[in-house]
């Protein structure tokens, strides 16, 4: 006789069916655990906060959405800037302005847009938007009065070709400081301060020691600081809409603010690229 078959009796009793149930109804011990179990597991097993997440990725989407409003606005920062110009260069109001105050009108015009561009810089924030919006536009309008003097000393072709140049360099700065994992942001008061110092010597350049060449090297340097200023911009614009994203109002000044900062990138970027590679008329 088998040892394994000594352990299974042939005839149970009634009282060992209920013994034996177990083995006979996997679905017994399922049943019979305690209620207390059940919840405790269920209350260990993560949850997904669904309302958490949709406000994220909500924030999310509304900072990419502002991301390109800000670029749009810009955009029609340069449109207006070169509506300007080309009805300055037909007109012949800036030559009639020149004829009338002389250099002290040309030094005038320049302060009066390095005053606009600084206090539109410091107030947007508290400004109302539409009222910075405006300001933004005249702005863009006194630059293209300003910057219609490239028509006098460049060829047409020449500056299309450089405007198609700054276009392409833009569009990959931007794409380069929204993608690359290097934090541009610590960069910024680097930037600033090597801008200032080119500045200062540009100035003390055109005093001392006037020429070409000095032109042609401070305009190649200064190409490096504001590819590096473009680039962080756009990181400085995507940074300021994520953390403003709650907030409507907020968005449109900060649309303004950082509409300014791409738009001065990019007219620096054109006329400093013109410099170098322009053909003189």
């Amino acid at each position: 006789m088998a040892f394994g078959n000594s352990r299974q009796p042939q005839n149970r009793p009634y009282g060992d069916q209920q013994f034996n149930q177990p083995y006979e109804n996997p679905q017994y011990f399922q049943n019979q655990q305690p209620q207390n179990f059940r919840q405790g597991y269920a209350a260990q097993a993560p949850v997904m906060d669904a309302q958490a997440v949709y406000t994220q990725d909500s924030y999310q989407r509304a900072a990419r959405v502002s991301v390109t409003k800000a670029y749009a606005e810009m955009t029609a920062g340069l449109l207006v800037t070169a509506v300007a110009a080309v009805v300055t260069q037909a007109s012949g109001l800036l030559y009639a302005f020149l004829m009338t105050t002389g250099m002290l009108g040309w030094i005038g015009l320049s302060i009066v847009q390095v005053v606009m561009a600084v206090a539109l810089s410091a107030k947007v924030m508290s400004m109302n938007p539409a009222t910075a919006r405006v300001v933004f536009y005249i702005y863009a309008a006194l630059m293209g009065f300003t910057l219609s003097s490239i028509f006098a000393v460049y060829s047409l072709g020449s500056i299309v070709m450089v405007l198609a140049m700054t276009a392409g360099f833009f569009l990959c700065l931007t794409m380069l400081g929204l993608t690359t994992k290097i934090d541009m942001l610590r960069f910024g008061p680097i930037l600033m301060v090597a801008l200032i110092v080119l500045i200062v010597a540009e100035i003390l350049m055109a005093i001392f020691l006037p020429g070409q060449t000095m032109t042609m090297v401070c305009s190649a340097i200064a190409l490096v600081i504001f590819a590096g200023l473009t680039a962080h911009d756009a990181q400085f614009t995507r940074a300021m809409f994520q953390q403003y994203s709650y907030d409507g109002t907020m968005i449109r000044r900060v649309s303004i603010l950082c509409a300014l900062n791409l738009y001065l990138d990019f007219i620096n970027f054109f006329i400093n690229l013109l410099q170098l590679f322009g053909s003189r008329d």
